[in-house]
């Protein structure tokens, strides 16, 4: 399964910066509002030691790791939602993302144009959820328009079930209060899940800050960002977007010498790795041999047949047992047959929820 993230934020806060460096692709990145017009897509492999340590083990003939999925959304302004600033067109973009990672400036450079002329994160903050909000109301609306009158004359229970939804929807986003921050059952979230909503996806910030306050990672800026965050229950990733582009121009050696000088432990990207996982819920199992060693990407909860269904849906149509080891009692006892040999290679059945870290053979029947 693919991952997915639009990174979004005013023009000039250094979307296009960021995404060259995670990308390691030349996209324009100029000094003023549209640089980006059409939404650049990139494709960065997910840092993960245990597929190294894998390689090692199995000497596969090939090598696939996870992959994670950017779009570079041209910049928004006030007015996007009403087509200002090509608004509209890049708004369609970001409801195709799993995720939205909304890059702030943080950081002070009379050199670089700011589109409202001074620094105020909170109030860029705010300027992009208003417009995330007002087309959400748009979507919501355009649907009640459609079943609003056919759920007061109708018996259909379905219908109605929606039209309150929908209602509720309304109300909330018109009180300029984000999907993600309306509580809804489960069956709630289930109906909204097609209409895509904006605001219903979650969010990460990243504060854009200057070289100076990357080892320190914060400044007044990025304090009043995290306290902003922390009422949305949202993630804050301290990020120099200029040093992430350097860094992407090194080899893990030297990348890490770079950190250690800078005084900082890992990168924007794998932090933002780490926490776009986390915020999803997502993990990681492997398979393994001579063959390949490959990472997925599976959401936490899910059975062994619908991982086997990651691979192919032959596997989870005719799937009959999982053989599962764990990364760990692999590593530490240094390879499958001792694994074998000390009762730690399992038989799962359909039932199965499959772990973070947890290398699996499927065995299935062939279906004509």
């Amino acid at each position: 399964m693919s991952l997915t993230a639009g990174i979004v934020g005013l023009p000039n806060v250094g979307k296009s910066t960021l995404f060259n460096a995670i990308t390691k692709k030349n996209i324009l990145a100029a000094n003023y509002p549209f640089a980006t017009i059409e939404p650049n897509v990139g494709v960065v492999v997910v840092p993960d030691n245990r597929v190294d340590k894998l390689d090692e083990m199995y000497k596969p003939a090939s090598l696939v790791r996870t992959a994670y999925e950017f779009y570079d959304i041209a910049g928004l302004v006030k007015g996007a939602s009403a087509g200002e600033g090509l608004g509209n067109k890049f708004l369609s973009h970001i409801r195709e993302v799993d995720a939205i990672v909304e890059v702030v400036r943080c950081y002070e450079n009379t050199n670089i144009i700011h589109v409202e002329n001074t620094i105020d994160p909170i109030r860029d903050i705010e300027i992009i959820e208003v417009e995330l909000i007002l087309a959400d109301l748009e979507v919501v609306d355009n649907r009640l328009g459609k079943i609003g009158k056919k759920a007061q004359m109708t018996k259909d229970k379905e219908v109605k079930i929606e039209a309150d939804l929908l209602n509720k929807l309304h109300d909330n986003l018109e009180k300029n209060i984000s999907v993600r921050d309306i509580e809804l059952t489960e069956d709630e979230e289930k109906l909204i899940k097609s209409f895509n909503l904006l605001t219903g996806k979650p969010i990460i910030y990243m504060a854009n800050v200057s070289e100076d306050d990357l080892a320190s990672g914060t400044n007044e800026y990025v304090e009043k960002v995290k306290e902003y965050a922390h009422a949305k229950n949202a993630e804050v990733i301290v990020v120099c977007a200029k040093i992430e582009e350097e860094l992407s121009s090194l080899d893990d050696e030297e990348k890490n010498e770079f950190l250690h000088e800078l005084g900082v432990k890992e990168s924007g990207l794998d932090q933002l790795v780490k926490a776009t996982y986390s915020l999803l819920g997502l993990k990681t199992f492997f398979t393994a041999g001579s063959d390949e060693v490959r990472a997925w990407t599976f959401k936490d909860g899910m059975k062994a047949p619908e991982c086997a269904g990651i691979i192919h849906t032959d596997f989870e149509k005719g799937f009959i047992k999982a053989e599962v080891m764990s990364y760990d009692d692999l590593v530490n006892l240094g390879s499958e047959k001792a694994v074998k040999e000390a009762g730690k290679m399992r038989l799962e059945g359909k039932e199965y929820l499959v772990q973070d870290g947890d290398i699996c053979y499927f065995r299935f029947n062939k279906t004509n």
